[in-house]
């Protein structure tokens, strides 16, 4: 295991299966909350479950931290940690994001019979061909999710889309920037060689 990947500890999400990824796809995982690990950092995860405006808070001083790091290094968000990277959110009122990628998270609208939270498999469709976070991946696949508010951003910062109640996307991209929606680290394959696509960036 020569890369290390630092995943990002705020009190929120499961990092157990976040590591466990991690490790199988051959990096050594590195969990931590400290601001100067993480900016020494050679790859950095942003995990994360539960409410926007909680992982914002929870994130605290290390958000400016996370920012300066990803002028260096790539950096992934998944589920809520993707979220996060966007400008704002509209879950439990108006709250600020990282800013990382232009776009507001929203919630999925109601339709009579379907449920929400969007759970379980699902298919991703990549709009970009030459990205290499999903590098060697099919143009469609089936990943896992799990969550009620998705990103509404514009082809110009969206990798995949997928469809539940309406289309939106379900991973973006910004420079050395990444989100996911789904959960590569519950997606078997697929999502195992994302996560050595990532770390192939480290």
């Amino acid at each position: 295991m020569g890369k290390n990947v630092t995943i990002i500890d705020y009190g929120l999400g499961n990092l157990r299966s976040v590591v466990r990824g991690i490790e199988a796809a051959g990096a050594r995982a590195i969990i931590t909350g400290n601001a100067e690990e993480i900016a020494a950092a050679d790859g950095i995860v942003l995990p994360g479950v539960g409410a926007f405006h909680e992982g914002m808070e929870q994130l605290g001083l290390l958000k400016e931290t996370v920012c300066a790091a990803t002028k260096e290094v790539p950096l992934l968000g998944i589920c809520l940690g993707m979220q996060m990277l966007m400008d704002s959110s509209e879950e439990h009122g108006t709250h600020q994001g990282l800013g990382l990628i232009p776009g507001c998270v929203r919630r999925f609208p109601h339709v009579p019979g379907v449920k929400v939270p969007h759970m379980g498999w699902n298919t991703i469709r990549l709009t970009k061909e030459d990205s290499p976070l999903f590098a060697g991946l099919p143009r469609e696949g089936y990943v896992y999710f799990v969550h009620s508010y998705y990103a509404d951003t514009t082809p110009e910062y969206t990798l995949t889309t997928t469809d539940y109640i309406i289309p939106f996307t379900s991973s973006i991209v910004r420079d050395t920037v990444y989100g996911v929606q789904f959960h590569p680290e519950k997606s078997g394959a697929l999502g195992l060689q994302l996560l050595k696509n990532f770390i192939g960036m480290v």
